[in-house]
């Protein structure tokens, strides 16, 4: 994924602010995305690549704070504070609901570039890990109801004999099922399929 180019969006409402540090961001090798208000940037779709948010804290509308419980769900984008005029109650509740930085003005190049950097890597994690899980889902997607019923009870820890038992088919046909759902889900081995029934929330078999 390195070789795709990483989004940076700001919002400010003042133009030279803006203007700025689309040079800025653009000269560090990301492509600059800017809007003049929290509402004019929800409106664009949301990116598939790995992206931040440099956002000010005080907007026309919908203000900075606002708009981060708005995007509380995307951990793909981390938002980068910027203002004229915060204070440390204000710092306090950006950093709380996840913000990566709550940067001052004015600030140096360097300081919100590097702020910049590791917003990018922390995007990066967060949108490879959402396509292993869209991955994920697809192939457990494919299984069958009775493989779906044989996994369940296979990563709760049951024997293929007891998994029979359970559901009242030979052991013979729980290990066909067992090799289908090994093949379909591309797990190498039960604690690989263990942890991916884990990252799809599956409940083990018997509990609530």
């Amino acid at each position: 994924m390195s070789d795709v180019t990483s989004i940076v969006f700001v919002v400010d409402d003042d133009v030279s602010v803006r203007e700025s540090l689309e040079l800025l961001i653009r000269a560090a090798g990301w492509q600059p995305e800017t809007f003049a208000s929290a509402l004019e940037f929800q409106s664009r779709p949301r990116p598939t690549v790995p992206c931040c948010l440099v956002l000010d804290v005080t907007l026309p509308g919908l203000s900075g704070l606002e708009l981060q419980q708005r995007l509380v769900e995307r951990t793909d984008m981390p938002i980068i504070f910027i203002t004229g005029h915060g204070d440390v109650p204000m710092s306090v509740q950006a950093m709380k609901a996840g913000a990566v930085e709550f940067l001052t003005k004015p600030f140096t190049n360097d300081v919100l570039l590097d702020a910049i950097g590791g917003a990018i890597k922390r995007s990066r994690t967060a949108v490879r890990q959402e396509a292993e899980l869209r991955v994920l889902r697809s192939a457990y997607a494919s299984l069958t109801p009775r493989e779906r019923e044989v996994m369940a009870l296979v990563v709760s820890g049951l024997l293929n004999k007891q998994v029979g038992g359970e559901l009242g088919i030979s052991e013979i046909t729980v290990k066909a099922h067992r090799g289908q759902v090994m093949r379909k889900m591309k797990a190498d081995s039960l604690p690989e399929l263990v942890t991916m029934a884990a990252r799809l929330g599956l409940r083990p078999a018997g509990t609530v």
